[in-house]
């Protein structure tokens, strides 16, 4: 079996502006399969800066999904740069890449990733309590956060108490409440029927407007077409870059 090893480049690599809140340079991800490499992704290059609403997409084994982990901070790149709000991530250790997703990032998942015994407002708080935040001050940022999501009635309730459009209002919720850099959301209405899909789809309209940074994962056209810009992922690599060009108010 011939493997291929990521081509190196010469250039040296350049140190992002403070405008750009995502940087991935020459970002490959290979893993060993038996004697054979499979390389996730191969090269990819990539800048997203502050307040914008990206949407990745691409196909089952295109490597959006290694994409996602990469800029999650769920993983380490085989080889090259990510700079994630001017830190560079990809040099960390297991640690100190915990502490970055803690602070840098909030995630909203297909299937909530709700704790099932605990109520919205103790789901809504734990990034807080994994980083020590004072319990009287936690509570009321959790308070905050499901205020943000017009939430705030059911607090008390625990997820089986909920409906699913409610339990992903309490998963954005528990993203808010670290004031994140960005809000990294993996086909965030994969488990909701159409109208509630549309629903959480406005909801995260309205954090962009209020001048969150938003990457969506998503294989739906319709749920990429709320982004003002488009990434497809194929074979590793960036195939297409689309921007839209949206009407100021």
């Amino acid at each position: 079996m011939v493997s291929f090893a990521p081509e190196l480049r010469e250039e040296p690599s350049m140190t992002p502006s403070s405008d750009c809140m995502i940087s991935v340079q020459d970002l490959w991800k290979t893993y060993e399969m038996g004697s054979e490499q499979v390389h996730a992704l191969r090269g990819v290059d990539l800048q997203i800066d502050r307040n914008e609403y990206v949407a990745i997409m691409g196909p089952s084994g295109s490597g959006k999904s290694t994409l996602m982990n990469l800029i999650g901070c769920l993983d380490t790149p085989t080889q090259g740069k990510y700079w994630l709000n001017g830190h560079l991530v990809s040099e960390l250790d297991d640690d100190e890449l915990a502490r970055i997703r803690n602070k840098e990032i909030g995630f909203v998942f297909q299937t909530f990733n709700l704790l099932a015994r605990a109520t919205a407002l103790h789901n809504v708080e734990l990034p807080l309590i994994y980083n020590g935040t004072p319990a009287d001050v936690r509570i009321e940022r959790a308070k905050e956060a499901l205020r943000q999501v017009d939430l705030e009635s059911r607090m008390s309730h625990k997820p089986n108490e909920l409906s699913g459009g409610q339990r992903q209002r309490v998963a954005i919720a528990r993203a808010l409440v670290n004031d994140p850099s960005i809000i990294l959301a993996d086909e965030p209405t994969g488990n909701l029927d159409s109208q509630t899909g549309i629903e959480i789809m406005a909801l995260l309209d309205n954090l962009h407007r209020k001048g969150n940074t938003i990457v969506l994962v998503t294989h739906e056209h319709d749920i990429a077409e709320y982004a003002h810009r488009v990434i497809h992922i194929k074979d590793g690599k960036v195939s297409k870059d689309e921007r839209k060009s949206v009407a100021k108010a």
